[in-house]
């Protein structure tokens, strides 16, 4: 099934949306376009908020591809992107449309409110044609940007989470390799020698993982970089799952290497 996708056109307004709307500070939305309308503002809001933020309001329109143009400033971009359902997934989910969103236009995940027939889309997992929206659908988004100061701290937390992905596919492997042992795909002759190396393996994959967890600890989020501190805490607990695997990849080779030692001295004797 071919995958479908998110198309959107945005443009930049300083007007009001029609008071029926629900929503101020936005401009007129087309009745209808050969593409659908996205109406985006942006702007300072409130002095209580520290630092350089943006709020956001968009009609964002279903279709195969995206033709994205932004007004934000400094300056106009245009992307072309495509919603891809997560793997395994016949369709896209809410939380597919959201993170393009946040690609696309710089409103955090957390920080957005989608609306779809006056609805918040708060359901992650939902698939997009259970809720009706389908190629030509409006939605709206509300939201607000991070100010640049936090966007660098979380691009920092991006580059780890990254690292981490990566150390984590070493884990899988090591113990894809584990488990081939265990199942006696290996020569009994080679096991002892390979365990040993696996064995070395694992402890240098938890020593990345405890280096990575240092570099966090150095990061100083000011209380109002929500989302950085989001961010954060979600890595760490990713990284403490992945340790507590390692422990547990640790602990198989060990039991592993004593029932080889065992078996060795059986036929020994």
């Amino acid at each position: 099934m071919a995958a479908a996708g998110l198309s959107v056109t945005v443009t930049h307004s300083e007007r009001g949306l029609r008071k029926s709307d629900g929503v101020s500070g936005f401009g007129h939305v087309p009745s209808r376009s050969v593409c659908p309308c996205v109406r985006l503002a942006s702007g300072s809001v409130g002095s209580g908020l520290e630092g350089w933020v943006n709020k956001v309001s968009a009609y964002i329109g279903l279709c195969e591809r995206v033709f994205f143009n932004t007004s934000l400033s400094p300056g106009n971009e245009k992307h072309d992107l495509q919603v891809i359902p997560q793997e395994g997934c016949s369709e896209p989910i809410v939380q597919d449309l959201a993170q393009v969103v946040e690609e696309a236009t710089g409103v955090p995940l957390p920080f957005q409110k989608l609306i779809f027939k006056g609805k918040s889309l708060k359901e992650m997992e939902t698939p997009l044609s259970a809720l009706g929206i389908q190629n030509g659908c409006r939605v709206m988004l509300i939201g607000k940007k991070n100010s640049p100061e936090e966007e660098a701290e979380l691009k920092k937390l991006k580059d780890l989470e990254k690292s981490v992905e990566k150390i984590a596919d070493q884990l899988e492997e090591l113990r894809k390799e584990l488990t081939g042992i265990q199942q006696g795909f290996l020569a009994k002759d080679l096991q002892a020698e390979a365990l040993c190396k696996l064995n070395r393996r694992v402890k240098a994959i938890i020593e990345q993982f405890m280096k990575i967890l240092e570099e966090i600890d150095t990061l100083v989020l000011p209380e109002n970089f929500k989302d950085s501190r989001m961010k954060r805490k979600g890595l760490v607990k990713k990284i403490q799952a992945f340790l507590a695997a390692c422990d547990t990849v640790e602990q198989s080779i060990c039991q592993e290497t004593e029932r080889l030692q065992s078996t060795n001295l059986a036929l020994a004797d």
